[in-house]
């Protein structure tokens, strides 16, 4: 009988967990709405961001004059990674993670250095213990995405490229394609290339292309817009980064309550199995006592 009271105590508590991650899916689901909501907003203003700064490039100016897009020999590159602040999203993080490792360690082979900017606990609690150096991290903002934390992190990296201790800024985040798929996505954001602009650019419209006439001129334009652009990539790639979190949250936390089930189906079908051994001994045990009697 001892055995059946396990049996049954594991029932119980399998039941329990998979109350809480039924809860915790319908939390994500909840809280998936409003950040793919929100990504949804962003990625128009993004691509148009992106064909506005192609145009500007495109006008004639010498990407040179600019110490943003100015290319140098790259001896050591950073890479800014975008984790959540949470777990429990199946291998959301361990794919970016993954690949962050990739990355460095084919820079090392290169012969270049390779160092972290890392945006979210995960990455940063991951690294903080890894032979890789860390010139930045923020923690605890992916839970409240707002455009000022994106605006502090591309500060801090653009003046680490323009002091020289980096000499190229790549971003690695996990693109929303879907509710199933979340995407490890990499770009390059320092130094801005003209042809990374137009990549960005977003579906190219046939016909002839607008003339703008630019006040004042295109260069003090892109010169203040320039550090605007990087900020809105990395703010682009934490609203991405954000709703792919949630989206592989709830895709985990059903497949958990599925888990469970099937866990207490085969429970319950042992159970029953041990019950009846155990009234079939018990019924043994009468039958013989009755026949030793006689």
């Amino acid at each position: 009988m001892a055995a059946l009271k396990d049996i049954k105590l594991k029932i119980v508590g399998i039941k329990k967990t998979a109350q809480i991650t039924q809860a915790m899916n319908m939390v994500a689901a909840a809280k998936l709405r409003g950040a793919q909501q929100r990504m949804e907003d962003f990625r128009p203003y993004a691509e148009k961001f992106s064909g506005v700064m192609a145009e500007l490039a495109g006008a004639g100016i010498n990407p040179d004059a600019f110490p943003l897009m100015a290319a140098r020999p790259v001896k050591k590159v950073m890479l800014i990674l975008v984790t959540s602040d949470r777990g429990l999203c199946g291998a959301f993080n361990s794919n970016l993670i993954r690949d962050t490792e990739k990355f460095l360690k084919a820079q090392q082979a290169e012969g270049r250095e390779g160092c972290l900017a890392c945006v979210g606990k995960k990455g940063n609690a991951f690294f903080t213990k890894s032979p890789f150096e860390t010139l930045h991290s923020s923690v605890g903002i992916m839970d409240n995405i707002q455009m000022f934390n994106a605006r502090q992190v591309g500060q801090e990296v653009i003046n680490l490229f323009l002091e020289g201790k980096v000499d190229e800024v790549q971003l690695l985040y996990g693109r929303f394609i879907n509710v199933a798929v979340q995407r490890p996505t990499m770009n390059r954001i320092l130094p801005i290339s003209t042809e990374g602009l137009e990549e960005g650019e977003g579906e190219k419209s046939e016909g002839p292309k607008a003339t703008y006439t630019y006040e004042p001129d295109p260069e003090e334009i892109l010169n203040n817009l320039l550090p605007m652009f990087v900020n809105v990539q990395i703010m682009h790639a934490m609203l991405e980064t954000g709703a792919s979190e949630q989206a592989a949250r709830m895709t985990a936390m059903d497949n958990a309550t599925r888990a469970c089930k099937d866990m207490i189906a085969d429970l319950t079908m042992v159970y029953n199995k041990a019950r009846q051994s155990a009234i079939t001994a018990e019924l043994m045990d009468i039958v013989g006592g009755a026949e030793a009697l006689k």
